[in-house]
């Protein structure tokens, strides 16, 4: 067969290099959007119904919540009376004071918990929650999709989807209004986003070679010195969406800030790969000088540009917190900054020493290490009931929200991690190498703050990864499409029996993850780890 430079550098051959063989019969086209579709249903349903239980604010929905009542009347944070949480339980928000409250987080995730208030009301529970359980259930279809992409199987982006939808963590992230899973569903955007980046940038690059191959004449040879770097591929819209939704996450927490790193590493990575295999000589320096510095520019700036937007509330007021410090402390040499951005600076600059000398201890504080054993999960909402009390037809009752893992999920999904490593290192499989960077992106920060107070809930901005990674592991049981019958067989009997037994052992802990009345025996039936309780 002719494997010269007129058969190499065609668009057909350059795409098949780049991107491989793919091909999704007719049949199946209808499942790439309805399989994660219904994966999405089955969790919306697990996160909306009873979505106001409980009726009242459960742990850190005390400061994000009221936050966002305060976004409401004024675009920033103002403090509160004592007891606040009672009356606020009651549809009372007279306690609202007109002096800016300090908080140590940025805007964005506020913002969102703000937004289902608008839409259902700041008095109803459920408007609280909403936003989080909106996002929560997009983020089962966002994921399906991703796997789907990544592992070219409608099957087993549909497992990603029911593994996501059915984990009790990310069912009670979806129901409670706290910060993080705004965190997790704009890096699970941003991680999207570069991988249709990745397959956008490759087609490019077919392209352009194989029309400079085409306007060298029959011969199709193309002029060595374009092949020395390569060709410069424009403006990538999917890297600019992804610079955007990492602002929008960095805007919800500072962790967000890891993401950006570890995700503007990984497509500069795959612009590199994809010169060296479509022939470019000097494939790492093309890639940093043709690609690198634009997807800086596309990404960072946007970011920080991003970022600064989520703070428009802070900056129209006129006494949000530290809006007026530049006033009072002279400019030195920084006079040429605006005084809104030098004050905003001294705002961060105390934050950051705020949340780097975090070290007060708590009962339901876990070392970011016990996160793979899910050794200290976080109880939300707890509240015990005597025989006749509030339905309660036992001698002891109890109703508990709890951020606990599905323990196959999780325990399967820290195996798959490890599992993974070995697979990066023996095939450097590019699937492995994003995964396990984007968990990286998540969880090894954490480590660097051993003396911090920090939760087993932070652990939902990795979740997804895990969960690609078990998925990732299980396609792999079940064996490739060229294997014999028997083994095919064969793994998709353990798969099968896998899916079967997490769905069940869901159903199983879905009472403590949603407020459910229950005996408290059968709660301590939950309860396998003494650490759990």
């Amino acid at each position: 067969m002719d494997s010269g430079p007129t058969i190499a550098f065609t668009r057909t051959a350059l795409k098949e290099r780049l991107l491989g063989r793919h091909f999704t019969p007719p049949g199946l086209r209808l499942w790439f959007w309805l399989a994660p579709a219904l994966t999405a249903l089955i969790g919306g349903l697990l996160r909306f119904i009873r979505l106001e239980q409980p009726t009242s604010l459960v742990f850190d929905e005390t400061y994000y919540v009221k936050d966002a009542y305060s976004f409401l009347q004024s675009g920033y944070e103002r403090n509160w009376a004592e007891k606040a949480n009672d009356l606020f339980n009651q549809g009372i928000f007279t306690s609202l004071e007109s002096t800016a409250e300090y908080v140590v987080h940025p805007p964005v995730g506020k913002w969102m918990i703000a937004f289902g208030m608008w839409l259902f009301g700041s008095d109803s529970t459920f408007g609280w929650r909403f936003t989080a359980a909106l996002v929560g259930t997009l983020s089962i279809f966002i994921l399906a999709l991703i796997a789907q992409k990544m592992f070219r199987s409608t099957l087993l982006g549909a497992m990603a989807g029911l593994l996501f939808a059915v984990d009790g963590h990310a069912i009670v992230q979806s129901r409670t209004s706290l910060l993080d899973i705004f965190v997790m569903f704009f890096a699970l955007l941003s991680f999207g986003a570069i991988l249709m980046d990745r397959d956008d940038g490759r087609r490019r690059l077919a392209a352009k070679l194989s029309q400079l191959a085409t306007a060298a004449g029959p011969e199709g040879t193309i002029p060595a010195k374009v092949l020395v770097y390569g060709p410069w591929l424009g403006i990538r819209w999917w890297r600019l969406a992804a610079g955007v939704s990492l602002g929008l996450c960095i805007g919800t927490k500072w962790s967000g800030l890891f993401f950006l790193a570890g995700f503007g590493l990984l497509s500069v990575l795959w612009d590199m790969n994809a010169r060296r295999i479509a022939g470019i000589k000097f494939w790492i320096a093309g890639a940093i000088w043709k690609d690198g510095i634009l997807a800086f520019v596309s990404m960072v700036p946007v970011a920080a540009a991003t970022y600064l937007a989520t703070w428009t509330g802070w900056f129209l007021s006129k006494d949000a917190y530290d809006r007026n410090w530049a006033a009072t402390n002279p400019a030195g040499p920084w006079g040429w900054v605006p005084d809104s951005l030098r004050s905003l600076w001294h705002y961060h600059s105390t934050a950051y020493n705020f949340h780097t000398g975090l070290g007060s201890d708590h009962p339901y504080k876990a070392n970011a290490w016990s996160w793979f054993v899910m050794g200290r999960p976080t109880s939300f909402y707890v509240k015990n009931f005597e025989n006749g009390d509030g339905g309660c037809a036992v001698d002891k009752c109890t109703a508990a929200v709890t951020s606990l893992g599905n323990p196959l999920i999780w325990w399967g999904g820290s195996l798959a991690i490890l599992f993974l490593i070995g697979v990066w290192i023996a095939k450097r499989d590019w699937r492995a190498g994003a995964i396990l960077l984007a968990f990286a992106a998540g969880f090894l920060p954490w480590l660097f703050y051993p003396l911090r107070t920090i939760f087993f809930f932070y652990a939902i901005a990795y979740e997804p990864f895990m969960i690609l990674a078990l998925v990732m592991a299980l396609g792999m049981i079940m064996g490739k499409l060229g294997d014999p019958p028997w083994r095919r067989a064969q793994g998709a009997t353990v798969v099968g029996i896998f899916l079967v037994l997490t769905v069940a052992l869901s159903a199983f802990f879905y009472p403590i993850w949603a407020a459910e009345m229950i005996t408290q025996d059968y709660w301590r039936q939950h309860m396998w780890l003494p650490s759990w309780i």
